[in-house]
């Protein structure tokens, strides 16, 4: 009977400490991280594209506002210590509009990993600053989007 009662007493703290460090790893706001991935990918699909004049003024603004974002989420969660160029290539053979579009997507996907409830008052203010600038570089990538196509 002892012996069955180590040994369920150490699969309990086992499990205990499992959960536990796996929650810990996780971070309070994995939906942050993931959002931080995706709007670090847009840029990087955005970034070198500035050498058309008609969508200069639009992908200048959305890079900027992606950065704004990126500060604001960084202040919100754990970062995963990645700098602003830490996201894999775009694809070879992508043209302009497939980066674009690519990129809006990432946004959009950004946006709602994002927009989920916040308890944290001060992560709150944070949430919001940062859905803003990422409203506002959603809405320049769209428009130097639908002026490629």
């Amino acid at each position: 009977m002892r012996k069955s009662s180590v040994k369920l007493f150490l699969s309990a703290a086992f499990a205990l400490v499992f959960f536990a460090t796996s929650a810990v790893a996780q971070g309070p706001h994995p939906a942050y991280l993931h959002a931080l991935s995706d709007v670090r990918a847009a840029r990087r699909l955005l970034d070198g594209l500035n050498n058309n004049p008609r969508e200069h003024e639009f992908i200048t603004l959305a890079i900027a506002e992606i950065d704004r974002t990126i500060v604001e989420i960084k202040q919100a969660a754990i970062d995963d210590g990645k700098n602003l160029n830490d996201a894999p290539p775009p694809e070879v053979g992508w043209g302009r509009g497939d980066r674009l579009s690519r990129a809006v997507s990432l946004l959009d996907k950004a946006y709602k990993d994002i927009d989920q409830h916040e308890s944290d008052d001060y992560s709150r203010g944070l949430k919001h600053r940062a859905l803003d600038h990422l409203q506002q570089a959603r809405i320049a990538a769209r428009h130097a989007w639908e002026n490629v196509n």
